[in-house]
Order: C-alpha cells, then sequence, then structure tokens
C-alpha cells in the first residue's frame, strides 16, 4: 500500500477552483447592495441580499481563474516578489546570521540568559519578516552550546522553532501574513497593530518562561529530558563538530546593514498606519499600500546592497535568486485569488455572505471572533500556506466581521494567529521537521513538550481576541 502524500498547495487550491465552479451551477446567485461599490474595503449593506439571474461556470472559466486572479492581485504579487529580492539581498550580506550568531557566541557561559535573548531575536524576525526557513541555519550553531551547557536538543529546537514561531503567530507587519491579509481584506497594515503587539509580546514571554522552566528542569535532573535515552549519543555528536566559522563576523557595516533592516520596517509600519483615522494629528499620515511598500523594499535592497559594496552583478543576483525563492508564493496569490473570480463571476460570494449573516444573528461579537480563530485552525492544515490561505478566506471573512460587529484586523489577527500555531507542529512544514530532524529530536518527543505551551498559546489568543473586540 503506497503512503498517503499530502498535496501541495496548488494543487489543492485548484481543485477548490473546481468545486467552486460547480458549486456555481447549485448554489442560488444573489447579491448585495454595497455603501461603495468601487471602494478596495466593500462593505455590504445588512439585509439588502437579493436573489439575481444564475451565472455557472465552466471549463474555460475555471482555466481562466488563475489568470484573471494573477492580474487582480499583480499588486501583491509583485510586492512579494521585491520582498524576496531584498531578502535575498540581506541574507547575501551574512548580517542577519552574524547578528544572531554573534549574540550566541558572546554570551557562551551564560546560557540561561541566552534563551530569552535569542528567543526574542528569533521572535523579531518572525514577526517583521516571517522568518521560518532562514532558522534551519542556526540548529548546528545553537545546538551545540546548549547540549555542552547541560541542557539538551529539545531545549535547543525550541529557542528556535518557538521563539520564531511566535512572533510569526504574533505577526506585527509581517508582509506575508498580515500584509496581504489586509490587503485582502481592504483595511491598512496598521490596523490592530496594537493588539497583534500584546499576542507577540505576551506569547514570547509565555515561550521563554516555557524553554526556561523545562531547561533548567534537564540541568538539574538529566533524567527528566525527553531524549535522556541519546544524552551521551547527542553530546558526542554534536560536541565533536565545531561550527563556529561558518557563520559571518559581525563587523560594523554588519551592524549598519541590520540598522538598515529594522528601519526599513520602521518606515513601513510609519507609512501604512492611518494616524488621521485614529485621531493622532501630529504624525502625517502616508497612506501608503502595497505600490509605496514595494517600492521602500526595492530601494531598501539597493541601498544595503550598496553599504555591502556588492558589485552591481552580485547585487542583482542576489536579488534575482531571493525573489526567484518567493515566485512559489506569489503563484499560490494568483491562484487562490482565482477562486474568488470563481465565486464572484458565479454571484455566489454574496449567497455565501447572506447564509453568514442568518447564522451570525444570533452569535455576539466575541463568540463570532472565538469562532474565526477555532474555524481556522483546521482550514490552516488543509492550506499550509499562509498567503493562499489569506487571499482565499478575507474577501469572506472579512465583511463576515462586518455582519457581526467585528472589526476587520481582528478577523485578520484571528487568522494569522491560527495559522501560526498549527505552524508550531504541522508535520507537512519542512521548518518544523528539517528543524526536529538536525537536533535529533522525534516529533512525538516535540508533541510530548509542546502540547501544553499549545494550550497556554490558545488561551492567550482567545482572551486577546476577546479584549480586542470590547476595547474596538
Amino acid at each position: 500500500m503506497k503512503k498517503f502524500k499530502m498535496p501541495t498547495a496548488y494543487a489543492i487550491l485548484f481543485s477548490i477552483i473546481i468545486a467552486v465552479a460547480i458549486l456555481t451551477w447549485i448554489v442560488p446567485a444573489g447579491e448585495y447592495d454595497y455603501v461603495d461599490p468601487e471602494a478596495s474595503k466593500k462593505e455590504p449593506i445588512p439585509g439588502t441580499y437579493h436573489a439575481v439571474e444564475q451565472n455557472p461556470q465552466g471549463p474555460k472559466e475555471i482555466v481562466l481563474a488563475p489568470v484573471t486572479g494573477f492580474y487582480d492581485a499583480v499588486d501583491v504579487a509583485l510586492f512579494i516578489i521585491v520582498i524576496g529580492g531584498f531578502l535575498g539581498v540581506v541574507m547575501k550580506t551574512g548580517a542577519i546570521d552574524a547578528g544572531i550568531a554573534g549574540t550566541t557566541q558572546k554570551l557562551k557561559g551564560k546560557e540561561k540568559v541566552m534563551i530569552p535573548i535569542l528567543m526574542t531575536l528569533f521572535g523579531l524576525g518572525g514577526t517583521s519578516f516571517g522568518m521560518a526557513e532562514e532558522t534551519i541555519a542556526f540548529y548546528p550553531l545553537i545546538l551545540p552550546v546548549f547540549i555542552a551547557a547541560g541542557y539538551d536538543a529539545v531545549t535547543a529546537a525550541a529557542v528556535i522553532l518557538l521563539g520564531a514561531g511566535v512572533g510569526v503567530l504574533g505577526s506585527t507587519v509581517n508582509p506575508f501574513a498580515t500584509g496581504i491579509a489586509s490587503g485582502f481584506s481592504g483595511i491598512s497594515l496598521g490596523d490592530g497593530i496594537l493588539l497583534r503587539l500584546i499576542i507577540l509580546i505576551v506569547g514570547e514571554i509565555a515561550a521563554i518562561l516555557y524553554v526556561m522552566r523545562y531547561a533548567e528542569k534537564v540541568k538539574r535532573n538529566p533524567e527528566k529530558s525527553l531524549v535522556y535515552e541519546m544524552r551521551e549519543e547527542n553530546r558526542k555528536h554534536f560536541l565533536s563538530k565545531s561550527s563556529e566559522g561558518d557563520f559571518p563576523e559581525l563587523t560594523g557595516k554588519r551592524k549598519f546593514i541590520l540598522f538598515l533592516f529594522g528601519l526599513t520596517f520602521i518606515v513601513m509600519v510609519i507609512g501604512v498606519i492611518p494616524f488621521e483615522d485614529i485621531g493622532i494629528t501630529s504624525i502625517p499620515t502616508l497612506w501608503w499600500w502595497f505600490g509605496e511598500l514595494t517600492a521602500l523594499f526595492l530601494v531598501s535592497a539597493i541601498l544595503i546592497g550598496l553599504v555591502a559594496r556588492m558589485s552591481e552583478e552580485e547585487l542583482v543576483s542576489s536579488f534575482i535568486a531571493g525573489a526567484r525563492d518567493l515566485i512559489g508564493v506569489a503563484l499560490i496569490v494568483g491562484i487562490s485569488r482565482g477562486i474568488t473570480v470563481i465565486m464572484n463571476a458565479g454571484k455566489i460570494t454574496d449567497t455565501v455572505l447572506n447564509l453568514g449573516e442568518n447564522t451570525l444573528s444570533a452569535t455576539g461579537s466575541i463568540a463570532f471572533a472565538i469562532l474565526t480563530y477555532i474555524f481556522y485552525i483546521p482550514l490552516s492544515f488543509l492550506i499550509p500556506s499562509t498567503s493562499g490561505l489569506a487571499t482565499l478566506s478575507m474577501p469572506i471573512m472579512a465583511p463576515l466581521g462586518d455582519f457581526a460587529g467585528v472589526a476587520r484586523n481582528i478577523v485578520i489577527t484571528a487568522y494569522q494567529s491560527a495559522s501560526g500555531i498549527v505552524n508550531l507542529i504541522t508535520p507537512t512544514s519542512a521548518v518544523v521537521m528539517g528543524g526536529l530532524a538536525i537536533a535529533r529530536v522525534s516529533y512525538d518527543k516535540w508533541l510530548k513538550f509542546v502540547w501544553k505551551f499549545l494550550l497556554i498559546l490558545m488561551i492567550i489568543i482567545i482572551a486577546s481576541l476577546s479584549f480586542g473586540v470590547l476595547t474596538s
């Protein structure tokens, strides 16, 4: 019997396009009246749903849907590609690797302090640019340090996986999760940033305390380690290897590049926050969106390349290599958007919204926010791409929030929190399985370690979403 293999996000999304096209022949067509039909944030007027003539979608429309979807989302796709180029240039300079490696080397002998510092650094990477695959390089550096200090491989893996993973879960300005979801919800990336910041800070503190508690328990009594049976074998395996030389030196130039890297995200936040809407007049509202943000990251990539004294050829090749890595994400956005194209053309989008409106009439705002979060957990397993999930679901879920009296930024926070918590444990993730393989921690041992923390995270997220609803 052949082993079941999970289909790719592309196959899943294209299958959904076909399924939705079939539904356009079955589901009654209908439309709402909208406050402003031409606005990017289309707000349906409650109670105005009415039936319209059916417009079923056939094979031609199915094939054209991803193409049309890519046209519709070209600003988002280009933004993703340029962000990839920007990250490619930054990673080529070695600044991020040097920063974290330099911190690790300076804190040798102070491993207890290293846990919160490293987890904070990984968390900052997660919340800003969705740091995930980039963490794989740090396992060979961090594992020997922690094992030599009397901790175990689970501690080292948790510092990386939970540090960066909680950062992604609490994405404040992560362009691949929050940015894309905000774009397809028709709101600014700055909307809801304070709530996401609360989840980030509280979640990261909880993660740090959880890991430190386990680490201290293992150091006091090694038999408490989940991988105790591999203790001597791991010491021989990891301590016989020296990886310090594999990382670049943290020079003054690389420190300046890290400053420019952080400054780019600070400028992005200032550019997208609608200060005018929240009553702040001392700071001008720039009303930036994907066009301006794409230009910002493009200029920043060039500036960082110049600071690193890259040749023109090296700068361009680094940018193209980084952009190439994210072309798959851009394509997923186009295919996901194709689902919305089919639903809109088949005039069943508003029918689904009307079903939601009728269902939500007896549901309170807090209950809706919590149910949205719970709904996104299995959906995140089905569609592991955060970008694809945002593109697919936000055109439906964001207006449903309007009916329930829930701000769209809270719907986005529910989505990214659910996706983030799933990405800490999903066996389909190369980040999770690859990291555990390098650390020589079996998947069942990881689940045994992390399941209590997942419950803590869920309580934090649900409490934060409830607080967000009450204060919005």
